[in-house]
């Protein structure tokens, strides 16, 4: 006679067995699910691709018709005269300190931009750049600047770390840029395409030291005030932001 009661012990050990299993791989997906759903929520964004809400011109309370939203992006179409040396840098109503801020960006041909932090509005300071630092943003082979050393190309630290490579895409393509700026780790860094291309210390002594070997020596506001704005540069060329976001550290 057949052992039933055996056999069927041992059906119910394996399809218990395969419940758990499914069970486990349930409950690990649901972990992941959670862990990314947390990952994303760490990132806040400066732009929702509609309007520009979080954002105002420089010294300004509002964005000039120069901006224009296209296609889920912001554009800038400078103007082909100004009055008084007039300017449309963009500024973010917030001040952020620590943060990882990523974005795209696409330059016009012989074009030029930057991404700048620490921006302080000093009505007496008529530009974003006298105070705040800025990852340049440039058409390398198509603007003068790109011919003025390396530390003035696309992904430099202006004036002050020169990246390791070139790793811009032709322009009217899209590049994507991750600056990373911590006080509390004394760390700076610029990817550029997926390519960590710069790397800087952000912490005195070493700042202020990098700072005196710049031309912004002797420059009274540069890079004086750890907490500031985002500045996305109006540099007289057309210019294109997207997908902006920033994580604060």
């Amino acid at each position: 006679m057949k052992n039933i009661f055996g056999t069927t012990v041992l059906a119910l050990l394996i399809i218990g067995c395969k419940e758990e299993k499914k069970d486990n791989t349930k409950v690990v997906g649901e972990m992941e699910e959670t862990t990314e759903m947390a990952m994303d929520d760490e990132w806040t964004s400066l732009f929702d691709g509609e309007t520009f809400t979080g954002w105002h011109e420089y010294l300004k309370d509002n964005v000039s018709d120069n901006w224009k939203i296209e296609d889920g992006a912001m554009v800038l179409y400078p103007p082909e005269a100004r009055s008084n040396g007039e300017q449309f840098n963009l500024v973010s109503d917030t001040n952020y300190t620590d943060f990882v801020l990523s974005m795209d960006w696409r330059i016009s041909q012989g074009g030029n931009s930057g991404v700048m932090w620490g921006v302080k509005e000093i009505d007496s300071l008529g530009q974003p750049y006298l105070t705040g630092p800025e990852v340049q943003v440039l058409d390398n082979e198509g603007h003068p600047d790109g011919k003025n050393g390396t530390s003035h190309q696309s992904g430099a630290l202006y004036d002050m770390v020169s990246p390791s490579k070139d790793v811009t895409k032709p322009v009217g393509e899209w590049n994507t840029m991750v600056i990373t700026v911590n006080h509390k780790t004394n760390e700076g860094k610029v990817v550029l395409n997926g390519e960590t291309v710069v790397e800087f210390p952000v912490n005195d002594p070493e700042w202020s030291e990098m700072v005196a070997k710049s031309k912004f020596a002797d420059w009274e506001h540069f890079a004086k005030y750890p907490t500031g704005k985002i500045a996305l540069q109006d540099h007289g060329d057309g210019v294109a932001y997207k997908n902006i976001k920033i994580k604060e550290l």
